[in-house]
């Protein structure tokens, strides 16, 4: 199924190491896709566990647009890798549309899936 004729419940999911970038970048850039209406995932209430619920993989699933925020932290969390795992599964499944944003590879620690 083609990502333009899906439903979206959202139209970005934004993924991210809270201790990062949530207080900084993040609610900067939220607030003004807010300012245009713009529908984002916020998963300030969910429980953060090593995997990912049905409810998170279901946001994920349903967004237009996953904001992949690469940060210092970003591969040092299983729960960010299990997000990105999910949305690199939606591109390849139905086209979602990903836009990485953030460091340089070479300024993330290696880690495997």
């Amino acid at each position: 199924m083609s990502s333009s004729s899906r439903n979206w419940e959202y139209d970005v999911f934004p993924s991210f190491s809270g201790t990062d970038v949530r207080i900084t970048f993040l609610s900067h850039l939220i607030r003004e896709l807010n300012r245009k209406f713009i529908i984002v995932f916020k998963d300030n209430e969910m429980d953060r566990s090593r995997s990912l619920g049905p409810e998170l993989k279901l946001a994920v699933r349903t967004s237009r647009i996953a904001v992949v925020v690469f940060s210092r932290n970003y591969a040092s969390s299983s729960w960010c890798l299990n997000e990105l795992l999910e949305i690199v599964k939606c591109k390849q499944e139905f086209g979602q549309m990903v836009i990485p944003f953030g460091t340089f590879p070479c300024e993330v620690p290696d880690r495997t899936l």
